[in-house]
């Protein structure tokens, strides 16, 4: 049956068929710590008889998230350290994150926000905080780009978001902005006309960057809602995670690249699992994670090569780490088939 509201406890999604009963005890203490929320779009793709429904294992608490494995901290990729004013994350000379607010329209099961994000917790910024933020990027001519996370920014009216993105028009310095998110995905109903206006009222370049792991999420009105703003001319660029269970596997990793590009979405950054709090069920190891992108190489297209990242844990920066296929020595060189050939003839 398809819903037609946000689950927002394990009851409701109990209820609805997607969690056994006998397991709300432990899901009622994982939502007791971190967010919990389904939307419509995204509980119709879940195959309530698979346990290991790549949709389910993104969107529905697991009790494993409640055990902590001894690398994962509350702030992993060191947000805290970076963050001069409420609402601003400064860890590159040109650009900065703007975090208007930290509720999400679905909660991921392995965000590394996860101890800030959602309702009751950082909320929205203030007026006085935002006035706050929004005067640190002005007096700092070095910003170029301002990326709007959270949380998810899409999950704001579209007045709201329209307020936002003119105050950010109004800073010369400020040329391009950036807009993270996972709502085009998970409530595509949201693109509409005016949220579209919205994102374009700042006059700068703005670009959206889609969140999607598996290429179910890519069903036919969400294309058609990143259609919508594609159209209007606004680039979008892609962000995914390796999950396990979810994408380790090479024929979903390049059927997901695909899909993105056959969505018009370029294949931007593929991430390596952060260690968040209750998410080492998920994450895979790095050698893991090489050997899946050295596996799309020569198989897919170029343009659905994406670039596999690693946030460095305590806020210093986003570094690729993707397979090398340069010798130590640099004499011999692999080809995207594994084959060493030597490069001094």
């Amino acid at each position: 049956m398809s819903e037609t509201v946000t689950l927002t406890s394990p009851a409701a999604m109990a209820r609805a068929g997607l969690v056994a009963p006998e397991r709300l005890a432990d899901l009622e203490a994982v939502a007791a710590r971190y967010a919990v929320a389904v939307t419509p779009t995204s509980a119709d793709l879940i195959d309530p008889s698979d346990p290991g429904d790549p949709i389910g294992l993104q969107f529905l608490p697991h009790a494993a998230e409640l055990l902590t494995a001894a690398d994962e901290v509350a702030d992993p990729i060191g947000d805290l350290a970076k963050s001069p004013v409420e609402g601003i994350v400064h860890r590159y000379p040109d650009r900065v994150l703007l975090t208007p607010t930290l509720v999400c329209a679905t909660y991921c099961r392995f965000c590394f926000r996860r101890e800030r994000v959602g309702p009751g917790r950082g909320g929205s910024l203030t007026a006085a905080q935002l006035d706050a933020a929004l005067a640190y990027i002005a007096e700092r001519t070095e910003i170029w780009e301002v990326i709007l996370t959270g949380g998810d920014p899409l999950v704001l009216s579209a007045r709201r978001l329209s307020a936002l993105m003119s105050r950010l028009g109004k800073i010369d310095h400020v040329k391009v902005v950036r807009i993270h998110t996972r709502v085009p995905a998970v409530a595509p109903e949201r693109i509409t006309p005016a949220l579209i206006s919205a994102l374009r009222r700042s006059g700068k370049a703005v670009y959206v960057g889609l969140h999607a792991n598996h290429p179910r999420e890519l069903t036919p009105e969400v294309r058609a809602a990143c259609a919508r703003m594609i159209d209007a001319g606004i680039p979008m660029l892609s962000q995914s995670v390796l999950l396990r269970g979810v994408n380790d596997d090479p024929q979903v990793l390049a059927e997901l690249m695909r899909a993105f590009v056959e969505t018009r979405i370029r294949p931007y950054y593929l991430h390596h699992g952060d260690a968040a709090p209750g998410t080492s069920h998920l994450r895979l190891g790095l050698a893991e994670g090489q050997a899946l992108v050295r596996s799309l190489r020569g198989r897919i297209s170029g343009l659905a090569q994406p670039t596999f990242v690693l946030d460095i844990p305590g806020g210093h920066g986003k570094v690729p780490v993707g397979p090398g296929y340069l010798s130590e020595d640099r004499r011999r060189v692999e080809d995207p088939w594994g084959e060493p050939h030597d490069l001094d003839g």
